[in-house]
């Protein structure tokens, strides 16, 4: 397999993304991007939204289907960028640019895989998905297409692993938290102060354990990221606002969490979404089992990503880059980090003998 020549269209392919502006729900442009190159190819494409998909072209009912995806959107450049986010240049073998890490590198590289694969037959169908709102974990991404595309028997979801594969993914639940007291002035012994219920509250989200820790993923974790009450120095507020990151185990479903979080607190509670529970893919599947014999580590991710929307199919994440260099100034992936990751790709994916999930 000549990973040369695909290594050199997915840089191309990256730098000519890293170029366009693509923020969550404002993709069009690199969805034109990822639609031409796969015409470019000879595939017919399918897209819906800013979301663009290709089966592979001697597609045959009755086979297995292995989903290829990643995601088109990136985050906002932060204030401490020392160059431009939107050129992409590559020095001694850092390809930098806004979205290269994350995920662009993933996305090329998969599409190169895609191209690569079809070189073979293979004992499987393929569709390649560029998909939208990943970043915001957005109803106008992979959600909006999975019953379009049909039926789908095991996925890779392109994100930088160092080309680890993460078998299991934490999943999220954001909760607007809401104490409530009474009014009074500050100089009196007046009213019920709503921080010092919040207080209580966030102490018990600090310090609660629950009881069942994962192998991989490790326990249920709770964090306040955001706090705001009070108006005048004078005034006890009656409202103390704050917002609970929570990452759950595959052991919790965000519906099970939220109810014991429901039970102890005195603020009210509201969450925001319940759709992004923990996901994964079992250690015996045929595609994890293929990677540990090529010698690929295998973890728990603590991150979330499209893994926890995508319904009645296994995943895995997977893919060059860091995620520690994700949403960072200067972002950059290695040029050798993409040869590497088709390589990869390419290797785990010939051959595999997949059977249709039931």
């Amino acid at each position: 397999m000549n990973f040369e020549k695909y290594t050199e269209i997915a840089l191309q392919t990256l730098k000519q993304l890293i170029a366009i502006p693509s923020f969550s729900k404002d993709e069009s442009k690199v969805a034109d991007v990822m639609e031409q190159k796969l015409k470019q190819f000879a595939y017919a494409t399918h897209r819906k939204g800013n979301n663009v998909w290709a089966f592979n072209k001697d597609f045959k009912k009755g086979k297995p289907v292995l989903l290829l995806n990643s995601h088109l959107d990136t985050v906002k450049p932060n204030e401490n960028w020392t160059r431009d986010p939107f050129q992409p240049e590559i020095i001694d073998n850092k390809l930098y640019g806004l979205g290269s890490n994350d995920a662009g590198g993933c996305l090329v590289s998969l599409f190169a895989t895609f191209l690569a694969l079809e070189e073979i037959n293979q004992h499987y169908n393929i569709v390649f998905v560029a998909s939208a709102e990943e970043e915001i974990s957005g109803k106008n991404g992979f959600e909006l297409i999975q019953e379009e595309i049909g039926n789908i028997d095991v996925g890779i979801v392109g994100e930088p692993t160092l080309m680890e594969m993460a078998i299991a993914e934490k999943g999220l639940m954001v909760l607007d938290c809401e104490a409530k007291g009474i009014p009074g002035h500050a100089a009196r012994n007046e009213g019920i102060n709503a921080i010092e219920i919040a207080m209580k509250d966030i102490e018990w989200i600090h310090s609660y354990q629950y009881a069942l820790a994962s192998e991989l993923l490790g326990p249920v974790k709770m964090t306040v990221t955001q706090i705001n009450a009070g108006k005048q120095h004078n005034v006890i507020p009656a409202s103390c606002k704050f917002v609970v990151d929570v990452r759950t185990n595959e052991h919790y479903t965000n519906e099970k969490a939220f109810a014991i979080i429901q039970e102890k607190l005195e603020s009210n509670v509201v969450a925001r979404s319940f759709r992004m529970n923990s996901s994964g893919i079992p250690l015996e599947h045929p595609l994890v089992q293929n990677g540990i014999n090529l010698g690929m580590p295998y973890y728990g991710s603590p991150t979330t990503s499209d893994q926890a929307i995508m319904k009645g199919f296994p995943t895995l994440k997977l893919g060059p880059g860091d995620s520690a260099r994700s949403h960072t100034a200067d972002e950059f992936i290695y040029s050798s980090e993409i040869k590497d990751g088709i390589e990869k790709y390419f290797n785990l994916l010939n051959g595999l003998n997949l059977k249709i999930n039931s």
